[in-house]
């Protein structure tokens, strides 16, 4: 993977193909950017100063590669003395991309220096813990329920933001992070006769969609290993 760092120069990472970019003037840094995915097709990451930066760069790249994957990882935007969790809709585009990363062959991931300083989840958790649902496959709403609430999802009375889910009869309603509206699942005894998205505010159907994938609804897993992990690094390098 490239890396081009964007501040007062640019350095791609591979050591022979190193190159120093120095104070380019208007939109040169993301041309530059966009002429390096060109002429060598690869994923390359992009390292900022700060948002409004990437931003900025996001929008200059897409307009030079239209047809180039541009993604923009989000900053969890809380500081570590908060007393509140990152926002549900920031978790769902983060967890998007973590998911998308590995069968990205060919574009842009652009993310600030200080996101870029935290530590991320492991992939084998963002993969492994997604589920995938399809029209006919069958499906146990209880064992579902159980599932969805051990990858952190909330039970509603009515869905309306990311990681939640409502159940009533054979129908069930989930928002699943990575997606920009939620969908209604339609059994038939124990079959999924339908998938349906549906706007939150009116509650009404918008179409059909055959699958749908269900990405956890936070970053980090809480299995009885990770938590045990946890203790143990922690009583490690603590406890002295």
């Amino acid at each position: 993977m490239g890396v081009l760092s964007i501040d007062n120069s640019m350095i791609p990472y591979e050591a022979a193909d190193r190159r120093d970019w120095r104070n380019l003037p208007g939109s040169s840094a993301s041309l530059s950017i966009a002429a390096t995915v060109k002429a060598k097709p690869s994923t390359y990451l992009v390292i900022t100063q700060d948002s409004i930066t990437a931003e900025q760069i996001r929008n200059e790249v897409e307009f030079f590669l239209p047809e180039t994957p541009i993604l923009v990882f989000p900053d969890w935007e809380t500081l570590i003395y908060d007393s509140f969790s990152p926002h549900q809709d920031i978790i769902s585009d983060r967890l998007r991309i973590l998911n998308e990363l590995p069968t990205l062959n060919s574009g842009v991931v652009i993310v600030t220096a200080n996101t870029i300083m935290q530590k991320l989840a492991p992939p084998k958790f963002i993969l492994g813990s997604s589920v995938m649902l399809s029209v006919g496959q069958k499906l146990d709403f209880s064992q579902m329920r159980r599932k969805l609430e051990a990858a952190a999802y909330r039970y509603v009375d009515n869905v309306f933001d990311h990681g939640e889910f409502a159940v009533r009869g054979s129908i069930m309603d989930i928002f699943p992070m990575g997606t920009d509206t939620p969908y209604r699942i339609d059994l038939f005894d124990d079959e999924i006769e339908s998938l349906r998205p549906f706007e939150p505010e009116t509650q009404r159907s918008i179409g059909k969609v055959t699958a749908v994938e269900l990405l956890p609804a936070r970053e980090f897993p809480l299995t009885g290993e990770a938590i045990n992990g946890f203790q143990d690094q922690w009583y490690e390098r603590l406890s002295s």
